[in-house]
């Protein structure tokens, strides 16, 4: 029988020594920049240069998520920290979403692993072959997956790659890799862990205002035996580099029990309800019996709801749970003006009253939901202490400057003259006869893959394509090859693998692969590609910097209407192709296609002003991509530069 390895978060030292208080058999943590966690203390080399050392004596394993897309700019001081990393760490894996990562670190003598992470999008089964020939062992499968979807993926895996599975954890609603909703709404992309939570907040559509994107916790508690029967899996990893230590503790505890010995099951999920987070939803691992977790009765904010306040005059609340010394509690979401975190000074039994603070006095609204966020239980305090001790005995290492392995990240490569400018504008349907000069994009996957394919037409594929969808759309790539097309753009690297000559086509690289530096483009053109259309979501800078490094010609969306994010489900309560409005007043709205919801704001990306600008520095492929409007919605005049004047976080 397969024994997956439990692989435990740590976001700070108190949860990593957690984890190794547990018994988990490989823990996951980040350095404090370029890591997809950036709200969680993480990591500086120093210290995790020791924790690595007690981790190694207890024969667990060791992974740092250096997760972040990476910007032109940052390229030198990722080598620099991916070279003190090499030579002071002793860590097992990388896990990472952007391919420049593989390179960089091989130079600064990375000779273990690469794990591919979810943000990388490696969703369909032949995707792995591609994911295997970038150089990766293992490959994180999404949280929307059901057993069928990761059982497809398993059956056609190649030799020597394994598979890696959340059972545990947050849900965002969008599907990772393809959320931008952060960056749009003010440069905090969720690419490079600044994700502010948007999704989490209040929306309101026609009178009904809701937290219509906020998602219950994921847990696969008991179906976790049927993950077992898997032998390709080869990791059962818990989301949670936010959480507390006593989060990590509980939720190893509890799965080390489903894996071990799921006869006690009773325990293990006593264990789970103890670790304090959100009602927990199966989503879609049960095919026959899907769970929503948009559908939910209960409050979705992080932590165990502990009950609600009344009396603003002298606010308290009957907690739902028994309270302990040292509990923290948060009050009310993270989006209200007076949420406050606030300490337990003394026990209180369940349905007992708790006093908040004086200075909360009519700050704190009726109703508003209590969260227990973290306990400091005597038990954890205590193995934490003695594994804390331990770590004390180990010799402090001092990181000293390392001399550059890399001195330059200019490509060799010369560019003689500037490339053709070439326009495509993109659409779902049946394509028109174009009247301005552009040439003409098409969604293949839209009506079902029903398009009749041409050669004159560039043929884009999906952000999503999930292993339902793989066999049609291959069958569809090769019939259209067949009739004469050869303009296609992949909108994930592991698309490459859909095609049997790549090098015989002219194969972009789209813009949902999310390409920040050139590093990641001179990699693609190894691989058979010959251009890349960067990220939008930009800043004028990275911009800029790109064209002039890069070996392959490069193109930008110019123009249009770009996804906030994109889904796998809605909520009940919503309704498609109508407006809903955030707290702030921006409008947008959801239009399905095939089996995916995309979120639109009803403002469009507009670079226009800056084409000039771009094609000087050196793009020469423009992309207009336009949707279609539901006549409810009324598009907005305003500013749509994006990331343009603001620096990309």
């Amino acid at each position: 029988m397969n024994t997956p390895k439990i692989l435990a978060p740590a976001g700070d030292k108190n949860s990593f020594l957690a984890a190794i208080a547990a018994g988990a058999d490989a823990i996951y943590c980040g350095l404090k920049i370029f890591s997809a966690r950036m709200e969680a203390d993480n990591f500086s080399i120093e210290e995790l240069a020791r924790l690595t050392r007690l981790a190694k004596s207890k024969r667990i394993d060791v992974y740092v998520a250096f997760n972040s897309i990476i910007k032109e700019s940052e390229l030198e001081k990722v080598s620099r920290i991916l070279n003190k990393l090499c030579t002071f760490v002793d860590f097992d894996a990388l896990i990472i979403q952007d391919p420049a990562m593989i390179p960089l670190a091989r130079k600064a003598g990375f000779t273990k692993e690469f794990h591919l992470s979810t943000l990388g999008n490696c969703t369909f089964p032949l995707a792995l072959k591609t994911s295997q020939q970038f150089g990766f062992k293992k490959v994180v499968l999404p949280r929307e997956f059901t057993i069928d979807e990761i059982k497809t993926m398993a059956e056609n895996i190649p030799k020597d790659i394994e598979l890696e599975v959340f059972i545990h954890g947050a849900l965002c609603y969008s599907i990772s890799g393809r959320c931008y909703w952060s960056s749009w709404f003010g440069g905090k992309s969720s690419l490079r862990g600044r994700c502010v939570q948007p999704c989490r907040r209040m929306y309101e559509q026609k009178g009904q205002k809701k937290r219509h994107f906020s998602c219950m916790d994921f847990s696969a508690d008991v179906l976790a035996k049927i993950l077992k029967q898997i032998p390709q899996i080869s990791t059962w990893k818990i989301e949670g580099r936010k959480k507390s230590p006593h989060y990590v503790y509980y939720t190893v505890k509890a799965y080390k029990l489903l894996r071990d010995d799921p006869k006690n099951k009773k325990q293990a999920l006593s264990y789970l309800d103890y670790a304090m987070g959100r009602e927990f939803s199966h989503y879609n691992l049960l095919s026959q019996r899907i769970m929503n977790p948009l559908d939910h009765s209960s409050e979705t904010g992080s932590g165990l709801f502990a009950g609600r306040i009344q009396n603003p005059a002298a606010p308290f609340f009957i907690t739902r749970e028994a309270l302990l010394p040292l509990d923290l509690l948060r009050i009310g979401f993270e989006d209200d003006k007076f949420h406050d975190i606030q300490k337990v000074t003394r026990a209180v039994p369940k349905k007992g009253k708790f006093y908040l603070n004086k200075k909360s006095k009519f700050k704190i609204k009726k109703g508003t939901p209590v969260y227990i966020i973290d306990r400091r239980g005597s038990e954890l305090a205590s193995v934490i202490k003695d594994f804390d001790t331990e770590l004390a005995d180990i010799e402090k290492i001092s990181i000293q400057p390392i001399e550059e392995t890399i001195k330059n990240f200019s490509s060799p490569f010369i560019r003689k003259s500037k490339n053709k400018i070439r326009e495509i504008t993109l659409s779902r349907g049946k394509p028109g006869q174009r009247q301005d000069h552009t040439e003409t994009g098409v969604w293949i996957s839209t009506q079902g893959y029903s398009i009749s394919p041409s050669g004159r037409n560039w043929l884009w594929l999906d952000p999503l394509l999930f292993p339902g969808e793989e066999k049609i759309c291959s069958q569809y790539i090769a019939t259209a090859i067949k009739k004469g097309a050869k303009n296609f753009v992949l909108n994930a690297f592991w698309q490459l693998s859909l095609f049997k000559n790549p090098k015989k086509l002219n194969l972009w690289a789209g813009p949902f692969c999310n390409i920040t530096n050139s590093m990641t483009v001179n990699l693609l053109k190894q691989h058979g590609f010959s251009g890349a259309i960067v990220s939008p979501e930009l800043d004028k800078e990275t911009f800029s910097s790109l064209p002039g490094n890069c070996d392959l010609p490069i193109g930008v969306v110019i123009y249009g209407n770009w996804p906030l994010g994109i889904s796998r489900i809605i909520s009940e309560d919503l309704k498609t192709n109508q407006a809903f409005t955030s707290p702030m007043g921006e409008t947008a709205w959801i239009s399905k296609f095939n089996n995916n919801y995309l979120v639109f704001p009803n403002w469009r990306l507009d670079l226009t002003s800056k084409k000039d600008t771009l094609a000087n520095d050196g793009f020469s492929l423009f992309i207009n991509i336009h949707e279609n409007i539901p006549r409810s919605i009324k598009m907005k005049d305003r500013p749509g530069l994006w990331n343009w004047n603001l620096k990309l976080l």
